[in-house]
């Protein structure tokens, strides 16, 4: 996946003297002053940083490499550059989100639920763009996979080694977009298979409320002591979401569907229901789509509003057309003709939001309301269709 931000990457650096002064839209300026130090051989700190306004990246603007372009060509000019990206160069030169293959086993007891669960992941590690000998996951086992909060008996995580063959980076979300789509993906299999309602699985697989006793890292003590897994607070969130959409009291007309999905990202429980109508050209619309966010304290409501009603776009983007592909080592895709992005008569019609009053403490809302957008869409398309959709985009399945 790309990020295609509606800014490409830009910047204006001038060399002087051995020091440089630069001005970008960057996420990260501390990796401006250390690759542009290392380029030009120069101490960190004659590079000087200016952070300009800047729009959302989802993860792209962390990397520095157009301040760096933009240093190196002031120090053969002699005079300060400013350097701004193609759409073209943004696309086929990102650091993409890397590609992910996940296997999913249980053993289902009498009464439908599973009583042993295997899961399985592969992808490229994002250490992979600091060492290219990584090939390991190491940190993003901990987004969505192996911190699963369902209460089953027997439980196993693993992870295998995967090649990157282009680079790759952080897009929003990160291993949490793809663990989630598997997971909740499955789930509804499940849910499906045992002749239940998708909504009472999914509550019954998160089991009674309980704190989820996890694994920490020593430097993770405050995590462990205030951001514990808390079960209570996904189950509600999904209840929320439920009862807000209309989930087992409206009829739905022939070709739509609903379909649900709840995901803790970055400390955040978050549940989403989405409904679609397909038509009979197999495009999927979205009517409505209701989310439910326990984020602790909240302080400005309507920015946390804000960034979920942009998650709500920005997945259907990536749900439905988004991928890259590659030719003889050329990315195919380089600009919105051949990397789709939701227009307006496919984006949602009506996102509804409700932030679930706590007094816990504060947790992100930037990147937890994309991991689960995509399997409660899928799954509202089988619910719409009876296709089920195991891979991504979407575009690429048949309804």
């Amino acid at each position: 996946l790309a990020h295609a931000s509606m800014e490409p990457p830009v910047a204006v650096a001038e060399y002087r003297d051995g020091k440089v002064l630069a001005w970008a839209p960057t996420q990260n300026p501390q990796a401006v002053q250390d690759t542009v130090a290392t380029v030009l051989g120069i101490k960190k700190e004659d590079v000087t940083c200016h952070v300009t306004l800047l729009g959302g990246a989802f993860g792209r603007k962390s990397k520095p490499d157009q301040v760096a372009e933009a240093a190196v060509l002031s120090k053969q000019l002699g005079k300060p550059v400013k350097v701004v990206w193609t759409r073209e160069d943004d696309i086929r030169f990102d650091f993409f989100h890397s590609v992910a293959a996940m296997y999913m086993k249980a053993a289902i007891g009498p009464d439908g639920k599973p009583t042993a669960w295997l899961q399985r992941t592969v992808y490229p590690p994002i250490n992979s763009t600091f060492d290219v000998a990584a090939t390991y996951a190491d940190d993003e086992m901990g987004l969505g996979w192996n911190n699963l909060p369902f209460d089953i008996p027997n439980h196993r995580a693993e992870n295998g080694p995967a090649d990157h063959h282009v680079r790759i980076g952080w897009l929003r979300s990160v291993a949490n977009v793809y663990h989630a789509f598997a997971i909740h993906s499955f789930a509804d299999e499940l849910a499906k298979a045992a002749n239940q309602d998708s909504v009472q699985y999914l509550l019954e697989l998160i089991g009674p409320p309980r704190i989820v006793n996890l694994e920490y890292k020593e430097d993770e003590a405050d995590e462990k002591q205030n951001y514990p897994l808390d079960t209570a607070r996904l189950r509600r969130v999904v209840e929320i979401a439920a009862e807000r959409s209309g989930w087992g009291k409206r009829t739905l007309g022939k070709g739509h569907g609903l379909g649900i999905a709840a995901h803790r990202s970055f400390l955040t429980y978050v549940a989403t229901v989405v409904e679609v109508e397909v038509d009979n050209k197999g495009q999927v619309h979205i009517p409505g789509v209701w989310t439910a966010v326990d984020a602790g304290t909240v302080v400005s409501a309507d920015n946390v509003r804000n960034q979920f009603e942009g998650a709500a776009v920005f997945g259907t983007s990536l749900a439905l057309f988004g991928e890259i592909t590659a030719t003889n080592g050329v990315i195919n895709q380089g600009n919105f003709n051949d990397y789709q992005i939701a227009r307006m008569n496919r984006a949602p019609r009506h996102v509804d939001v409700q932030i679930v009053a706590s007094d816990a403490p504060p947790a992100g809302v930037g990147e937890p309301g994309l991991p689960p957008f995509a399997p409660a869409l899928c799954n509202a398309v089988f619910a719409a269709t009876g296709k089920r959709v195991r891979e991504l985009p979407l575009s690429k399945t048949r309804l």
